[in-house]
């Protein structure tokens, strides 16, 4: 079996992606700042647990995708680490029940010394959504379902958690306050599924792309901009967040460079090398949502 040197394990688990886990973490946390209760301790805690899932998430995605020969051939999907031959599948195995179960032990402590047994909902679906998304026989992610799922966890659930550790009870409007960075997340994600497309619809995983076509996909970038930005518009209206919101209208530019780049880009294949607009365009929108939690 290959075990892996520590540079394969981080290609494998791509620990730089938890920027998209720890903002909605951190809006929550800010949002029970504002009432007084700032809990650094917690707020801590909960991102270990949160940081074993994220990364069980990966290496689970990769693994899983083996098995159904998604990643095979001429797929840039996932880290490659067993395409490389540099980590067994077993020994990937391994990890995720590992990085599971240490999160399981953080959560029951959490919730049996806080007394918070009511959060139990919304960490079993984080564990099945985040073990389902390619495991079958569930494989929500082969049925265009990946991004209302990635959404969902990475907003209401880890925005509403994260609150409801920090304060002791949940919060409607720690509902409302995640779903930018839902939308978001989702946009990542969508983006991200554009360059594997062919080889997605060669093995039957209907992305939500694949289902579209590449004409609708185009159009799908289109629509997502639009609701981000009217949904910003709205919930400043709303009084849900501060006149800082508006400064991700800084990122428009941004979001049409990424149009842009679909747009001029005969092989979408090529979209994967650029891949960081949409990963920019998160953080800055990220930073920017928690300011306007911040300043409210």
């Amino acid at each position: 079996m290959k075990y892996g040197t520590w540079n394969d394990w981080v290609q494998a688990s791509r620990p730089p992606f938890y920027i998209a886990t720890l903002i909605p973490l951190t809006m929550g946390f800010v949002l029970a700042g504002n009432e007084g209760i700032w809990q650094p301790v917690r707020f801590l805690i909960v991102n270990l647990g949160a940081f074993l899932v994220h990364l069980a998430a990966n290496v689970g995605n990769d693994y899983f995708d083996h098995l159904q020969g998604s990643d095979s051939g001429s797929s840039i999907g996932g880290s490659r680490v067993i395409q490389e031959n540099k980590i067994s599948p077993e020994v990937l195995l391994i990890s995720i029940i590992l990085m599971y179960t240490g999160a399981a032990a953080i959560a029951i402590y959490l919730t049996s010394s806080l007394n918070l047994w009511g959060l139990w909902w919304l960490i079993s679906f984080a564990f099945l959504s985040s073990l389902f998304y390619v495991a079958p026989p569930i494989r929500y992610g082969y049925r265009g379902l990946g991004e209302l799922f990635v959404g969902l966890n990475m907003g209401p659930v880890m925005v509403l958690g994260s609150y409801w550790v920090m304060t002791g009870i949940p919060s409607a409007e720690a509902v409302w306050v995640s779903i930018p960075a839902a939308l978001m997340v989702a946009f990542i994600l969508y983006y991200q599924s554009l360059p594997d497309m062919i080889t997605d619809e060669s093995i039957g995983k209907r992305t939500l792309a694949v289902r579209l076509g590449k004409r609708g996909a185009y159009y799908g970038l289109i629509v997502f901009g639009v609701i981000i930005y009217s949904l910003i518009i709205t919930e400043y209206l709303m009084g849900i967040y501060s006149i800082v919101i508006l400064f991700s209208f800084i990122t428009i530019p941004l979001f049409i460079k990424i149009l842009m780049l679909a747009k001029r880009t005969s092989d979408w294949v090529e979209l994967d090398r650029h891949g960081i607009y949409v990963r920019l365009f998160y953080l800055i929108n990220g930073v920017i949502l928690i300011l306007a939690i911040l300043k409210k």
